[in-house]
């Protein structure tokens, strides 16, 4: 079945509550996981942000809204317990509990108008994800139209800036040592496809070729194969083929079956990595 959404989740919350044990969030996590027979892939699935999984979110965000409305009190760090008014609500036998239900309680309605809140989403018993999961998708939807504006500009500047905003990406990520260093080395060579080497690290201890291709058009496997060979001239092992179009299936396929180490790194991949970076 899906994941249920966090108001679904209050009412069997506050049930399994009801012994007036105290309970951890986690032995609840656990305990409506299995009774909402959950399978393993569903309570493995990840918010937006990759840092906590869904259905412990809105586990948590559940219990947080019911302690708020005074049908849950905190016993302890990660403990809590039902509390008198909780035993009360559900002796009226409810058959929903969700946002709307508890604005009949004033202390979550002073919660709900707090401007201390730490959710700063409106709550709304018609959407079943937790502030936290709106906020997710929101800042996704606003990177990715960000992401989506720094291709459109890249596109329409030079090669050269192109070049140089490959620099700036590659040091910010740690390789080159110095701007100054990188920036000397790439857009030097112009040999044999290779368009600039840049130290792995900040000792120099290992080099890495770059070709950097700012095309409107798909980049194939003969490209590929040709900067390939170009690093074999060179004797050198790893290669960064980045451009602002995108690769092809073959291509990709080419550079999995090489000895030598070569990463593409796309327009998408690149304006991600311009935005993880803050660069540009």
């Amino acid at each position: 079945m899906a994941i249920p959404d966090y108001q679904s989740l209050m009412l069997p919350l506050l049930h399994v509550a009801s012994d007036g044990k105290e309970h951890l969030l986690n032995e609840m996590i656990e305990t409506l996981a299995d009774e909402f027979k959950l399978t393993l892939d569903e309570k493995k699935e990840l918010l937006p942000s990759g840092r906590q999984a869904i259905f412990d979110n809105r586990v948590a965000w559940a219990r947080t809204y019911l302690k708020k409305a005074r049908l849950l009190e905190s016993t302890g760090r990660g403990k809590f317990k039902i509390t008198d008014r909780g035993l009360q609500t559900l002796e009226a036998k409810p058959v929903f509990i969700n946002t709307k239900f508890l604005r009949q309680f004033p202390e979550f309605i002073d919660f709900q108008n707090s401007p201390k809140r730490s959710d700063s989403v409106e709550m709304d018993s018609t959407k079943p994800e937790t502030p936290e999961e709106t906020l997710e998708v929101s800042h996704q939807y606003l990177e990715k139209a960000l992401s989506q504006e720094l291709l459109d500009r890249i596109k329409r500047c030079s090669p050269k800036f192109f070049e140089q905003l490959v620099v700036d990406l590659l040091v910010g990520m740690g390789y080159g040592g110095s701007r100054q260093n990188a920036g000397q080395a790439v857009g030097q060579s112009g040999d044999g496809g290779i368009d600039g080497i840049i130290n792995e690290d900040k000792l120099g201890l290992d080099v890495v070729y770059i070709q950097a291709k700012r095309w409107e058009s798909p980049i194939g496997r003969p490209v590929v194969q040709a900067f390939a060979g170009s690093l074999e001239g060179h004797r050198a092992r790893k290669g960064v083929l980045i451009t602002s179009s995108y690769f092809t299936q073959d291509a990709k396929e080419y550079v999995n079956r090489i000895e030598k180490k070569i990463v593409l790194i796309d327009g998408n991949q690149l304006s991600q990595l311009m935005i993880e970076h803050g660069i540009g």
